[in-house]
């Protein structure tokens, strides 16, 4: 804490009355004191300064004689050359020179003081005292201090208190402080009111705080605040705001925060940028993260917040060189993104860490992504160890991924308890597995409720399944919701069967939008919807989808549109898809290649395809590979196609036979 002041006696001190060329009649003033983000642990001297008439031996414009810099080395002599870093480009005997002076005129006004006060002059003794504070020279500061205080000059008694306090005598320092502020100091006031403050007496530091405060010192206001917050007093933002009006930036910062929470993330904002004009770090951050935000609709602001997190993480801001690397990411620069990342990691981000074991994981770069997750996980991200987990399940290391997702599960962490159960469920462990599933789940992991549902709804405990279904469902979970809609299907309740199959369909379930289409377009009053749920089940690899989509398609006569939608979908392993494009093909004079998709089709179990093909052998004259074709349809069906294939076989063995 450090309080600046200038001296005054105390009130109703005869002294006071004097106004001759000799009194010095001195007012305290405004200064600084620990906050928040300083690193201060003792609180330096209080700087005093006098206001007194001129005097002959004063130094003033008039006693000054401008004579050159070397004039005056050459009738003073040369001095000492100072120490000067070797890498600097500064020059050494002007710096030499320009410090040397200024001890000089240090020690010249020391001296003066020094032979003022020893002359009883209690002016001199503040000042004297507040010189030597301010240098450290506690054991010389005090006896001219307590001689200038028992004077009743406040600002000596507020420096008293300062110098006692630093050595640890915190009653007598409240007694000189006491002194003070009842004489009208401010800083000595708002110094009073921290110690009342740390011995937990809140009333009385209530008392002296808002003195300070009222007195327009932003120190004190600040420190009203904060007490004021701490007890949730709504007034605590009225004295942030006079703190931060004086120019304190952490009073600014509060006040933004508490604008945030309330809800006016336009205050808010104004704040933030008001304490990051000033350096302030997480201020700074603070206002990234609001201008990022708001970027999704102004995309010009991007710029902005990179600015901001740029300026927090070189003022040492982990957490904001950590974001820009994401927003860096986003952008699409994962070079500048991976060297914040790792600035922000080496300072003790996890996420940061993490975020670089998996953009080398991606790369394939294991060693190095293991490397980035123990870091994490060093730095307390619990995130480290279920990413090491994920890591090792992926490369087949089954037993330690069990050891690192344990080791999340037991910190707490939901998604490896669920990746935990999942293991022991699939090592069937089941009264393993379940426990892990219920942590999951009410920790809020949507997959662990979603787990849990399947879990019952094996046991064919299915009130315990649409329970935890619903539960997922209701965080959007699609898969949950299929779940939920294909029970109502079933039950004839159509209408929530459509909600829960949009409620799928809208959480990624390309099944659920599969079946909301199907729905749709078995009721037959809404075409146009049922194949936009077709089409988003379609895009993204269901291949029931894309063959009705195929389809549709045939059916408007865009056979190129349909043959597209059937090769995806036949690639992708469906028979059904497979035949219709043999089909399309063949009525497009393509027969060798349909050909090939009859045959991949009936090979994948498809009876229509398997008739086809045997019709066409009889064509070509091939009875016996007819047959073999026959017997399959038959084998596979459905009866209308094993009823035809019959047929044709019992004629094929009549001609055969023959």
């Amino acid at each position: 804490m450090k309080l600046i002041g200038r001296n005054e006696r105390g009130a109703g001190d005869p002294a006071d009355r004097g106004t001759g060329a000799g009194d010095a009649i001195e007012a305290d003033t405004e200064g600084w004191a620990i906050s928040p983000d300083d690193t201060h642990t003792a609180l330096p001297a209080q700087r005093t300064t006098a206001r007194t008439a001129p005097r002959p031996e004063a130094f003033g414009p008039e006693s000054l004689v401008h004579i050159s810099a070397q004039q005056l080395v050459d009738a003073i002599g040369p001095y000492a050359r100072a120490t000067v870093d070797p890498g600097a480009e500064t020059d050494p005997d002007a710096t030499s020179f320009e410090s040397a002076l200024a001890a000089r005129e240090q020690a010249a006004l020391e001296s003066r003081h020094r032979q003022a006060a020893d002359s009883g002059d209690p002016n001199a003794a503040s000042q004297l005292g507040a010189l030597l504070l301010r240098r450290g020279d506690l054991a010389d500061a005090e006896p001219y201090l307590r001689s200038a205080a028992a004077a009743g000059l406040r600002a000596a008694a507020n420096n008293l208190g300062v110098l006692l306090h630093q050595q640890g005598h915190r009653a007598e320092a409240a007694q000189w402080w006491r002194q003070a502020a009842v004489a009208g100091s401010a800083p000595a006031a708002h110094a009073l009111g921290l110690q009342l403050r740390d011995q937990g007496e809140e009333e009385a530091a209530e008392y002296w705080l808002h003195f300070a405060a009222e007195h327009g010192h932003p120190l004190g206001a600040y420190a009203l605040g904060d007490l004021m917050e701490h007890r949730r007093d709504v007034r605590a933002e009225r004295w942030f705001k006079a703190a931060a009006d004086a120019g304190h930036r952490e009073a600014a910062y509060r006040l933004a925060r508490m604008r945030e929470a309330a809800g006016d993330k336009e205050t808010a904002e104004t704040w933030y940028r008001t304490a990051a004009a000033r350096s302030h770090a997480r201020a700074a951050l603070r206002l990234g993260v609001l201008l990022e935000e708001r970027a999704q609709e102004e995309p010009a602001l991007i710029e902005e917040a990179a600015r901001w997190y740029r300026q927090s993480a070189q003022n040492g801001e982990a957490r904001a060189a950590c974001a820009l690397g994401f927003l860096l990411r986003d952008t699409g620069d994962l070079t500048a993104a991976a060297e914040w990342w790792q600035e922000a990691a080496e300072a003790g981000d996890g996420t940061a860490a993490n975020a670089l074991g998996a953009l080398h994981a991606g790369r394939g770069a294991s060693a190095e992504a293991e490397r980035w997750y123990r870091m994490a996980l060093e730095a307390g991200d619990h995130n480290g160890a279920f990413n090491l987990g994920l890591l090792c399940a992926g490369a087949g290391r089954e037993a330690q991924a069990e050891q690192w997702y344990r080791r999340a599960a037991y910190a707490g962490h939901r998604e490896a308890c669920n990746a935990l159960a999942v293991i022991l469920l699939q090592r069937g462990d089941e009264s393993g597995a379940e426990p892990w599933f219920s942590k999951a789940a009410e920790a809020g992991s949507v997959d662990g409720a979603f787990n849990l549902g399947v879990l019952h709804a094996g046991r064919g405990e299915q009130q315990q399944a649409h329970e935890w279904y619903a539960r997922a469902a209701a965080e959007g979970h699609g898969e949950a919701a299929l779940q939920l809609a294909v029970a109502q299907e079933q039950r004839g309740h159509l209408n929530a069967a459509l909600d829960r199959y949009r409620q799928a369909a809208a959480g990624g379930s390309a099944e659920g939008a599969f079946r909301l289409a199907s729905v749709l377009d078995r009721r037959g009053d809404a075409d146009a919807e049922a194949e936009h749920w077709y089409a988003v089940a379609a895009d993204v690899g269901h291949r029931r989808a894309q063959v009705r989509m195929g389809v549709r398609a045939a059916e408007r006569g865009a056979l190129e549109i349909a043959e597209s939608w059937y090769r995806r979908a036949a690639e992708g392993g469906s028979r059904s898809a497979a035949f219709n494009l043999g089909l399309l093909l063949a009525r497009q004079d393509s027969e060798a290649e349909a050909m090939l998709w009859y045959t991949r089709a009936a090979d994948a179990g498809h009876g229509r395809a398997a008739l086809r093909l045997a019709l066409l052998a009889l064509r070509r004259g091939e009875p016996v590979q007819a047959e073999s074709w026959c017997r399959r349809a038959a084998e596979y069906g459905p009866a209308e196609v094993a009823e035809r294939a019959a047929r044709l076989l019992g004629a094929l063995n009549a001609e055969l036979s023959a």
